[in-house]
């Protein structure tokens, strides 16, 4: 497979807020900026925050959308973690193991931005289950799916 980077285009209401969030917050790195976009950089990835005309809706629960990162190392998922409560962001999930003693046993929490986006992070203690574990018929928490 050839090095590429993923790319995720998103809404925002508020570019001061999400500058606060996403470079002061998690440590993204800012790229280009235009009167309706900023680009930013998350772990090497590319995140590009458009402004959209009205903030969106708040999410009940977090399906069906969210996206975010799965740490390799448990460490730096720590770190981040750690991270985001010194700085004050808004977790939607505290963090928390899900699936414990199963082979998709991860660490998880869950932050919302201040245009209400759902970002994810995890560590997976068995690296199979990122994209392994096909005999395990489960993908996400059956109770977190709104209504």
């Amino acid at each position: 497979m050839s090095k590429s980077l993923f790319h995720l285009a998103f809404p925002i209401h508020d570019f001061d807020a999400t500058l606060r969030f996403y470079v002061d917050g998690l440590g993204c790195a800012v790229g280009r900026r235009s009167k309706h976009a900023i680009t930013l950089g998350l772990n090497g990835h590319q995140l590009v925050a458009h402004l959209a005309a009205e903030q969106p809706l708040k999410q009940q629960g977090i399906y069906p959308r969210h996206f975010g990162l799965v740490f390799l190392s448990q460490q730096d998922w720590q770190a981040l973690a750690d991270r985001a409560k010194a700085k004050g962001l808004s977790f939607y999930q505290q963090p928390r193991v899900r699936f414990s003693g199963t082979r998709i046993e991860h660490r998880t929490f869950f932050l919302e931005d201040p245009s209400r986006n759902l970002i994810e992070f995890k560590h997976y203690t068995h690296e199979s289950a990122i994209f392994g574990e096909q005999d395990v018929g489960e993908v996400g928490d059956a109770s977190e799916y709104s209504e």
